[in-house]
């Protein structure tokens, strides 16, 4: 409770992406931490809490995804928007309807929900997008709740 106390703390002011690091646990793979794209995931986390701690919950994902881009572009972060996704059948890629939020510098891809409850389905969805592109890093945030910090989780492939 003490690591979270700190963080509500933390959101009267700005928010750096080292003081990010210290806030959200590594993911640890056996023994070994396992965190690829560290700086980067760290700055995209960073962007995300500073649209969280202005805006609040409680809205569409598309005002927190407009925020969010537009924070990306402020912090010099590129990235690509609405990525179309096909679906390959039988040597074919066929357009489903498939759609990404957010690719970040061709290594990261962003799932955003604004849901009461972030379920298996949700997570699945963010690694089957990261599987078809190839891409081994995947952030899946959740705008919808009191505290960022709890609405967000990291994938590795």
């Amino acid at each position: 409770m003490l690591r979270q106390s700190r963080f509500i703390d933390t959101l009267d002011r700005e928010i750096s992406a080292k003081e990010v690091e210290r806030m959200i646990e590594p993911q640890r793979h056996g023994d070994t931490e396992k965190f690829l794209y560290k700086e980067l995931t760290n700055q995209i986390i960073a962007s995300a809490i500073e649209v969280h701690r202005y805006l609040g919950p409680g809205l569409l994902e598309s005002a927190y995804e407009e925020c969010l881009c537009h924070e990306l572009t402020l912090n010099k972060i590129s990235f690509q928007r609405q990525v179309e996704l096909p679906v390959e059948y039988k040597g074919i890629n066929l357009d489903c309807g498939y759609r990404i939020d957010l690719v970040v510098d061709t290594r990261v891809i962003l799932e955003l929900k604004c849901v009461e409850q972030v379920l298996p389905i949700h997570k699945a969805q963010l690694l089957t997008y990261m599987k078809l592109l190839k891409i081994r890093v995947g952030l899946l945030i959740n705008f919808n709740v009191p505290v960022l910090k709890d609405g967000i989780n990291r994938f590795i492939l």
